[in-house]
């Protein structure tokens, strides 16, 4: 049974996509069978990873009104192994649509069940913000990662968001548990970087990844050319930082190669 994973951050800007992006693209470039769950609105990781949203028939937003099947919705990419659930900006309004709907904290939860058992990993990319869709995606996950920019603000939020994964945890899913925390955007140059991430590890008690992830403009540029830092420069330090992160990750949890085989249906618009 595949570990679900939200990667999550109610602050913007701190890395969150990127580092759902590359660790989904370094862990299914070690052989595990990957899926990333675009759950935020503004479909970044979708497009980082290649997929293009016009070209799409059906989103997360289809899959939790129930307008389609997750075998529908799930899309393959370039890299072996790795499959994306593309987002749309019509996932914004879901929140209203799902006004007066029965559980519908457990949306993203029954449908991901169906499938979980041909995955490895299933990486969630949350939105930034505390909502309906992050909820949902805190009720289908076993593990929290929390990127921290290393910057001057970096605790501001983090209590909060620890409260968020306790309340959640006490109320709709026992078993969530906050996976450890990762440093990104860290800058060599700077004391800052280094004093951030002795702050942090002086307030937090939670797992921090010794894999920090450093401010790189190869790491920078490569969505908007839709990959993953793997296979738009594989030598650029952002890659071997993430390369580090999947292998600290793949050492802890020692999972096994699932080799259950999904069938996915094409999810092209009809011309």
């Amino acid at each position: 049974m595949g570990k679900i994973i939200a990667v999550t951050n109610q602050k913007g800007g701190v890395g969150k996509t990127t580092t759902a992006i590359n660790l989904s693209a370094a862990l299914a470039m070690r052989g595990m069978k990957i899926l990333t769950i675009d759950f935020d609105p503004q479909g970044n990781a979708s497009s980082g990873l290649g997929i293009n949203k016009e070209e799409i028939e059906y989103s997360t937003y289809d899959l939790i009104l129930d307008n389609c099947e997750i075998e529908e919705c799930m899309v393959e990419t370039e890299i072996k192994g790795l499959f994306v659930l593309p987002s749309s900006v019509d996932l914004a309004a879901a929140e209203i649509e799902l006004i007066g709907v029965e559980s519908k904290e457990y949306i993203l939860k029954k449908k991901v069940e169906n499938i979980q058992s041909f995955f490895d990993y299933i990486i969630i990319d949350c939105p930034p913000s505390l909502n309906t869709l992050t909820i949902n995606a805190l009720t289908t996950a076993s593990d929290v990662l929390v990127p921290i920019q290393c910057e001057f603000y970096a605790l501001e939020g983090l209590s909060q968001l620890m409260h968020t994964i306790d309340l959640v945890k006490n109320r709709l899913n026992e078993n969530l548990k906050l996976m450890g925390i990762v440093f990104t955007m860290f800058d060599v140059r700077t004391n800052l970087s280094a004093q951030v991430v002795e702050n942090v590890k002086e307030n937090v008690d939670s797992k921090i990844y010794g894999s920090v992830i450093p401010r790189n403009v190869r790491l920078a540029e490569a969505p908007s050319y839709g990959k993953p830092i793997a296979l738009y420069d594989p030598k650029s330090a952002g890659a071997r930082a993430y390369e580090d992160l999947a292998e600290e990750i793949l050492d802890e949890d020692g999972l096994g190669n699932i080799q259950n085989e999904i069938v996915i249906k094409s999810n092209k618009k009809k011309k």
